[in-house]
């Protein structure tokens, strides 16, 4: 909470309600992806963070991998948290996934497409819009049909 003589927020104490977005995918983008490029045997614990109660650990899950996926890396294991993390409810979570999977299209649009597509009715609609935002506009048109 701000005060005027304290504007700076205090930490409620719990590292976890101290983190936002922003801290997280700095994190993630750059330290985490750059990590998982170099040893690439780690990404697969990713998987086991989209498992977490903690809903930074789940979106860590995701934007760990935005960066290799610009380059078509782990393109499997991407899937495999997309289908995992489907279904969460978590509005940041979707953010990260749908934003994981629009990355993945640079090199794998098609696939991508497809994935979606065939997920387009249980997918919230925030990551399928993410995911979708910079495909051409016939692809987006059919996604974003019910």
């Amino acid at each position: 909470m701000t005060s005027p003589a304290n504007p700076r927020p205090r930490s409620s104490g719990n590292k976890s309600e101290d983190l936002n977005w922003a801290s997280c995918d700095t994190l993630c983008n750059h330290t985490i992806g750059a990590f998982l490029e170099r040893y690439p045997g780690y990404a697969n614990s990713l998987k086991e963070w989209s498992h977490s109660q903690n809903r930074w650990v789940r979106r860590a899950s995701a934007v760990s991998v935005i960066l290799p996926a610009r380059k078509g890396v782990f393109k499997e294991i991407i899937f495999e948290i997309a289908n995992i993390l489907l279904l969460d409810s978590d509005d940041l979570v979707q953010k990260g996934y749908g934003w994981m999977l629009k990355s993945l299209a640079e090199t794998y649009e098609e696939e991508v497409y497809q994935y979606i597509l065939d997920r387009k009715s249980v997918m919230p609609r925030t990551a399928l819009r993410y995911a979708i935002e910079k495909m051409p506009g016939e692809k987006k048109r059919e996604a974003m049909r019910r």
